[in-house]
């Protein structure tokens, strides 16, 4: 899902595949060899796949933030 700052992403459930957890947190990242500073992408993770998620995001060096989900003051939350 691509996320745009300032709002919530359309569905609630992990990002990892397979699993249908609700969402405790949420990944915002971009690939720096594609995305330019305002291309943000987003993953939600459930409390059990969070490091995983952010595991594989920081193996290959993308800038990244985590935060709980929903984010205080996003649109829709």
């Amino acid at each position: 899902m691509i996320g745009l700052p300032g709002t919530v992403p359309e569905a609630d459930t992990c990002s990892r595949a397979g699993c249908r957890l609700p969402a405790a947190w949420r990944i915002d990242w971009r690939n720096p060899r594609i995305h330019d500073e305002l291309r943000r992408k987003t993953w939600l993770a459930c409390d059990e796949h969070v490091e995983f998620l952010r595991g594989f995001l920081e193996s290959r060096s993308f800038p990244l933030t985590v935060h709980p989900f929903p984010v205080e003051g996003e649109v829709g939350a």
